[in-house]
């Protein structure tokens, strides 16, 4: 996607997400003034991925993606895991400290994310999974892509750095490193200058886990 169309999309408030019926021509009015697009081809370009990205969103709205929700039967997470291209599922339990405050960074992330179907699941509810994923730890992360599972991060491990104050941004490049997420997103901090030049690399794994 072209960075300036990337930034329009990700610097909108949540506000402006919500509601959308002008957020279209708001951006695409704001384009069209931009003062360096000298070139009609491009701005052309932009004005098309800005539409079809707008789109996406609205059908995945409907779809009930870009919201972070409980899973409660085993065949749903089996079923989710393998009918969507990404998904994460976080094995958790309600009374542990550490889950809750993974559900708080997983609810900024599926709100950002929309191709990427993020849900839990009560561990006290999914007996057989925890038994076949082999998982010991919680909170417990598991990413799939196309069905097969590319990454799990084990309580706080690795770059969210063993600590209850981690940031999100941390969670989020570990997710993109494996190819679960698709691109960066601009926060308020970083909102003026680039960061979507990162392409996210796919973890190498062929084992589908509901072999």
């Amino acid at each position: 996607m072209d960075e300036r169309v990337a930034n329009f999309l990700d610097t909108r408030t949540d506000k402006a997400k919500a509601d959308d019926s002008d957020d279209e021509d708001a951006l695409l009015e704001e384009l069209e003034r931009e003062q360096d697009d000298v070139l009609d081809g491009l701005r052309e370009k932009r004005l098309q991925e800005l539409h079809e990205e707008l789109s996406r969103e609205r059908k995945m709205k409907a779809e009930n993606q870009g919201v972070y929700f409980e899973t409660m039967t085993e065949k749903e997470v089996m079923d989710l895991t393998t009918s969507r291209k990404y998904s994460l599922v976080h094995f958790s339990h309600p009374d542990f400290r550490r889950c809750k405050i993974m559900d708080t960074h997983l609810e900024i992330l599926a709100r950002k994310h929309f191709d990427t179907m993020i849900t839990k699941i009560n561990v006290e509810n999914a007996p057989f999974l925890v038994q076949k994923l082999n998982v010991q730890v919680l909170p417990c992360l598991i990413a799939w892509v196309d069905g097969k599972s590319v990454d799990r991060i084990v309580g706080f491990e690795g770059e969210l750095g063993n600590t209850d104050s981690f940031q999100t941004a941390a969670l989020e490049s570990r997710l993109l490193n494996c190819g679960v997420l698709q691109r960066a997103k601009t926060t308020e901090k970083t909102k003026n200058r680039s960061i979507f030049g990162e392409t996210a690399k796919q973890a190498d794994d062929d084992d589908d886990d509901w072999d």
